[in-house]
Formats: C-alpha cells, structure tokens, sequence
C-alpha cells in the first residue's frame, strides 16, 4: 500500500501552474509542489515574482502579468508550455477582497473583484486547458472561499465573487471530464498568510476564531496541503467538489 501512496504524490517529470504564486496560499503551495518534485510557474502582478520563483531552486519561472489582461494571460500560459513541453497542474490562488457594505459598494469595486476573483480564473483555466486536452489529462484547483457558501458582512462582492467560482469549477469539471481534466474548488476560512494576520490582527481576529469551533485560522501549509491532495494521482475520482476547509465555521 505504501507504493501506492508514494507514487500518487510523486510530482517529479510534473509542471504547475500557480497564480497568485509570489506570496500567501500561492508561494505555499508552490513550496509543496516543489518538495514533492513538480517544476512550477508563478503568475503573479508583483514585480519580484521571477526572484521569488529562483529562489525556489533551479527550473522554476516566474511571470509579472496582469491576470485582468486576457493577451498577457494566454501568452504567459503558452510561454510556460512551451517552456517544460508540457502543463499538468493549475492552481488559481490570485484573489482581491475589496470590503465595503452592500449600499456603499462602487462600480470599480465591483469590477475588479470579479475581473480578478472570477474571469482571470476562468480564463487561465481556459488557457492552461488547451494545453491539457492536447495531452489528455491535467488536474486544476480553483480557490474560492467560506464565502462562498456563506454570507459575511461587508463582502458582497467577495461572496458573489467566490459562490461564482463554485459553479464555474463544477461546470468546467462536467465538460473537461472526458478529456482526462479533473477540475475541484477549496474554500477555506480565514488563513494566517502576511496579509490575513494584518487584516485580522487583535480584537478582531480574537473575535473571528470565537465563531470557529476549532478556535484558530488556517495556515497556508494547511490549505497547500489539500491542494497537493487534490493535484495528486490519490484524488482521481474526484472532480467538481467544493472542499470546505474552515474549521466547522460553515456547520453552525
């Protein structure tokens, strides 16, 4: 049984795909994909992206794209392609949480939290897809969120955002099955990445692990870890779920 198991998450010969891979969820699971032998390319809007991705060791790339530009999203993607002559793992981790009541929000607010959350994610999907039907398999995780099952005050268009990403994955999933493309979304709860412990420093943070039965966030390890899951031979029959992973903040 421990062949199995060996060989199912043995990503050596592998290439990922990861936006948002220059820091927090992304940078996390580029770290595991990496130990476990798979060459990644980080998509990312920050300029340190390429010396993020060096850093990681030898035959990795980074890219500093736009992911609202559609050209710049497709050329990165066949770039990468072309790159390793093949594409087996996409991560989408790139994501925006604009926060503002429902009657406060403004039109640019709205726009850019589904351009990045929602149509960049569905068109790198889109992209690498090609890619992964010409080979006949491929493996894609959306990161979506508790928001989208829930609603949390002052995300209305993070919620709508993330719900949205839930039907795409089960959508692409439906079509891209027959092809070998295995296509799951994760929603987790809060994560302690840079930004998260700013965000939810203090009080505020205090009171959030209070509504979370196991009392604390998530780390980014944790959320990396279900993505290897997921990418991983061990989760073949697996396609078109949500994967809540919250701490039970969702059951209550």
């Amino acid at each position: 049984m421990s062949g199995f198991w060996d060989q199912a998450f043995d990503l050596n010969g592998r290439c990922a795909v990861i936006t948002g891979g220059a820091a927090g969820i992304g940078l996390a699971c580029a770290n595991l994909l990496v130990e476990r032998g798979a060459k990644v390319a980080l998509l990312d809007r920050d300029p340190a992206v390429a010396d993020i991705a060096a850093s990681l060791g030898d035959g990795h790339l980074g890219l500093a794209i736009d992911l609202r530009q559609l050209d710049q999203v497709r050329d990165a993607v066949d770039l990468m392609a072309a790159h390793y002559g093949r594409l087996d793992f996409l991560v989408n981790s790139a994501g925006v949480a604009l926060l503002d009541k429902a009657m406060e929000v403004s039109e640019s607010a709205w726009d850019t939290t589904l351009d990045i959350n929602l149509k960049a994610s569905f068109f790198v999907a889109q992209a690498c897809a090609r890619h992964m039907i010409e080979q006949g398999h491929g493996r894609i995780v959306n990161l979506a969120s508790q928001a989208a099952v829930i609603g949390l005050d002052r995300h209305v268009a993070y919620c709508a955002s993330k719900a949205a990403v839930v039907g795409m994955t089960k959508v692409l999933a439906m079509e891209w099955a027959p092809h070998g493309i295995n296509v799951n979304a994760i929603s987790p709860t809060i994560v302690e990445t840079a930004l998260g412990k700013k965000a939810w420093a203090g009080e505020l943070g205090e009171r959030a692990k209070l509504q979370i039965p196991v009392g604390r966030f998530a780390q980014p390890e944790e959320i990396a870890g279900l993505v290897l899951y997921l990418l991983s031979d061990a989760a073949k029959m697996i396609t078109g779920e949500n994967v809540v992973i919250d701490g039970g903040y969702s059951i209550q």
